[in-house]
């Protein structure tokens, strides 16, 4: 039996991942693929009680503190889900993954990322995503869409420069591994990053 596909979903906020997660759900379906839709962190039950600290909790947290949530929730993941899913020849279509850790703990917080890669290479043991789709917008656009959704999380809240470094780093991953990461400007409307998310599809289902 083939592995399942391992998709991932990328982008700052409000660059419209979850309705492109569910067209992608869709693509893929139609293509006679099964598919687990999941997202980090989270993903699993416990996976879900870390995103809610990450996401809501009230008192601060070290920077430290939260890269190794990050990466616990995305253990019990990796072994719960995307794994066993993979293994069974189920594509796995994530919204987020490692990517948002270099982005938001690497270059919104400033970890070193060699750091965050010795997490990766500890907890990932080499498995990383067949295909990373970058929903990428400007840093102004995305929060104006974002404030209109709803209360700002733990890390909504952050300043423009730290979505811009987020952003950045997000744009020199597409820069140094074109071949996994595709850049989907969605600026535009639905048909045009819909059209870009069919095209990016197709090439990996080939």
């Amino acid at each position: 039996m083939n592995r399942g596909l391992f998709i991932t979903l990328e982008g700052g906020e409000g660059a419209g991942k979850s309705t492109s997660l569910e067209f992608v759900r869709d693509h893929l379906e139609l293509a006679d693929r099964r598919v687990v839709v999941t997202r980090e962190p989270g993903g699993t039950p416990l996976g879900e009680k870390i995103r809610d600290l990450l996401l809501h909790g009230r008192e601060g947290m070290e920077v430290d503190t939260e890269l190794l949530l990050m990466f616990a929730a995305r253990a019990e993941h990796l072994a719960r889900v995307i794994r066993p899913a993979l293994a069974d020849g189920t594509c796995v279509v994530c919204d987020r993954f490692t990517d948002a850790t270099y982005a938001y703990q690497g270059g919104g917080r400033g970890v070193p990322e060699a750091r965050i890669r010795i997490l990766e290479d500890w907890v990932q043991q080499g498995l990383r995503p067949d295909l990373t789709l970058l929903l990428d917008i400007p840093v102004a656009q995305g929060l104006e869409r974002a404030g209109q959704r709803s209360a700002p999380d733990r890390f909504e809240r952050e300043k423009i420069d730290f979505f811009e470094r987020v952003r950045n780093r997000y744009l020199a991953a597409a820069t140094n591994e074109p071949q996994r990461v595709r850049v989907i400007d969605a600026t535009g409307d639905l048909p045009a990053v819909q059209a870009q998310l069919r095209s990016a599809l197709a090439a990996i289902l080939r």
